[in-house]
C-alpha cells in the first residue's frame, strides 16, 4: 500500500467507505475519545473543517478505546455523544484500535509514514493527528497536545 487511498474502513454507521474517496481532499485524522482530557478538541477540528472544508480539508474522526478506556461507548453512543456535545459534521468512523497487534491497516500505515518522537511509531494518546496531502500522502504526525487551531496556522498555507 502506498498512499492513505489504497485503504478502507467502517463508518459509525457500519457502511464500509473506501477512502479513495476522499483523492484530492487535505485530509487530517484523528484517534479521538468521548473521556477523554483532550475530547474538548472535538470542538476545534468541527472549527477546522467548517472553515475549511470549501477549500478541501476533511477531518476524519476514528474512536479508540486503547486510551485509560476514554472511549468505552458503541458507535450509537460516540455518535450522539459527538452531536450533542460537539455538533460533529465530519466524517466519523467505528471504533478501532490503533497500537498492537490488532491495530487498524490505516494507522499501521500512518505510524510508519510519520514515526513519533525519537522515531516511534507506537500511538501514545487519544487525539493524535495525522495530515494528509490530496495524494495520500503522510505529511506530518502532530501530538494530542497539538491543538487543531495550531494546526489551522499550517493549513491556512497550504490550502
Amino acid at each position: 500500500m502506498a498512499s492513505v487511498h489504497d485503504f478502507s474502513a467502517t463508518t459509525i454507521d457500519g457502511a464500509e467507505r473506501k477512502l479513495d474517496a476522499y483523492r484530492g481532499k487535505t485530509l487530517l485524522i484523528v484517534n479521538v475519545a468521548s473521556k477523554c482530557g483532550f475530547t474538548p478538541q472535538y470542538a476545534g477540528l468541527e472549527a477546522l473543517y467548517r472553515q475549511y472544508k470549501d477549500k478541501g480539508l476533511v477531518v476524519l474522526g476514528f474512536p479508540c478505546d486503547q486510551f485509560g478506556h476514554q472511549e468505552p461507548g458503541d458507535e450509537a453512543e460516540i455518535r450522539n455523544f459527538c452531536s450533542l456535545n460537539y455538533d460533529v459534521s465530519f466524517p466519523m468512523f467505528a471504533k478501532i484500535e490503533v497500537n498492537g497487534g490488532g491495530a487498524h491497516p490505516l494507522y499501521r500505515f500512518l505510524k510508519k509514514e510519520a514515526k513519533g518522537v525519537l522515531g516511534s511509531e507506537a500511538i501514545k494518546w487519544n487525539f493524535t493527528k495525522f495530515l494528509v496531502d490530496g495524494d495520500g500522502r503522510v505529511l506530518e504526525r502532530f501530538a494530542p497536545t497539538d491543538t487543531p487551531e495550531s494546526i489551522g496556522k499550517r493549513l491556512a498555507k497550504m490550502l
